[in-house]
């Protein structure tokens, strides 16, 4: 999230417009996810890593059990 906030911050943005910028990109994303994901996108703005081994109830889980 840091390298993110340089890279606007590098386009001359204050730190309220960058705050403002990255709660209106993160509104939009989770409103076009299934509400089950939008922790997902706050865990990933909080700068965490977020478990994506839930996604999709084990989906990924399965897909790599197919390739194993």
């Amino acid at each position: 999230m840091n390298e993110l906030k340089e890279k606007l911050a590098a386009l001359g943005l204050s730190e309220e417009q960058i705050d403002g910028a990255l709660r209106t990109v993160a509104e939009f994303v989770k409103g076009k996810v299934p509400a089950e994901y939008q922790g997902i996108v706050d865990s990933l703005l909080a700068g965490e890593t977020p478990d994506l081994g839930a996604l999709g109830g084990g989906l990924l889980d399965k897909v790599k059990g197919m390739f194993g």
